[in-house]
């Protein structure tokens, strides 16, 4: 757990997806560190730039569609730029990560689910707060386990949140389910 007050700059947010998608490169294996730290520098460059116009920490759902990572029968064409960078392939890159993997990197909030009907997680929260205000932030693991040092979101409805009030259009389907642990 840290401390931080959330003021708008997404890069804890950025870090916690590219964390999030790097361990599953650590876990399966056939990617040295030195692989493992330029694909996070990289996806995280690419994910800054890809943002920078796209972050409305006022409005946090406004662009969450745009932001959204998604792997399923396509690649997501930013995490296949930062593969690409160190000599995987789109083909590796399947073997590697989830089937089927939405996250959702918002400001404030980075959640993600496995599987069209998997349960939504929480990689990270924080909350925003006032100048000179400091602000705890909250990140869990994949397994779930959440590092807290108190109340994180305010009671404002997040992206994730509107996801499954909505529900799902699209028929369910069966996958296989994969966890990961540090």
């Amino acid at each position: 757990m840290h401390t931080l007050c959330a003021r708008g700059t997404m890069k804890p947010e950025i870090n916690a997806a590219v964390g999030f998608l790097s361990r599953f490169l650590r876990v399966k294996g056939h990617v040295n560190d030195r692989q493992v730290q330029t694909f996070n520098q990289s996806l995280q460059d690419i994910l800054s730039e890809q943002y920078k116009h796209h972050w409305f920490p006022d409005r946090p759902c406004k662009g969450s569609g745009y932001r959204c990572i998604r792997i399923n029968h396509k690649m997501d064409p930013l995490v296949g730029q930062a593969g690409q960078r160190i000599g995987l392939t789109i083909q590796q890159l399947y073997l590697l990560l989830p089937s089927e993997l939405t996250l959702w990197v918002d400001p404030f909030e980075v959640s993600y689910r496995i599987g069209e009907d998997g349960s939504i997680c929480v990689l990270y929260e924080s909350q925003p707060c006032p100048v000179g205000m400091p602000s705890m932030a909250t990140t869990s693991s994949p397994s779930g386990n959440i590092g807290s040092g108190g109340p994180m979101v305010d009671s404002h409805i997040s992206c994730k949140e509107e996801l499954m009030v909505l529900g799902r259009s699209s028929p369910s389907k069966a996958y296989n389910m994969m966890t990961v642990s540090s």
